[in-house]
């Protein structure tokens, strides 16, 4: 829930940043400011992904548990062969 806080105030604050260089005619502040907007939605979205793995981990810890041991195990092979 926190991810999804933090990235809804770097997209305001790249909203903020992007208008003010809008207005003083700043392209480098624009283009910041477009640039923490981005990342404020990368990190929503990530924020969202983690809620419903918490939520599918709640509702179904075994299936959680089958997962998890397979992306252990793939990522083991991977491990292995380097």
């Amino acid at each position: 829930m926190f991810e999804r806080a933090e990235g809804t105030m770097q997209n305001i604050a790249g909203r903020v940043q992007d208008a003010f260089g809008a207005a003083t005619g700043d392209t480098g502040t624009q283009l910041e400011g477009k640039a923490r907007q981005a990342a404020g939605r990368a990190q929503q979205s990530y924020g969202q992904l983690l809620d419903q793995v918490r939520e599918s981990a709640v509702t179904n810890p075994l299936g959680t548990l089958a997962v998890m041991a397979g992306v252990g195990f793939v990522l083991g092979a991977i491990w292995a062969r380097r």
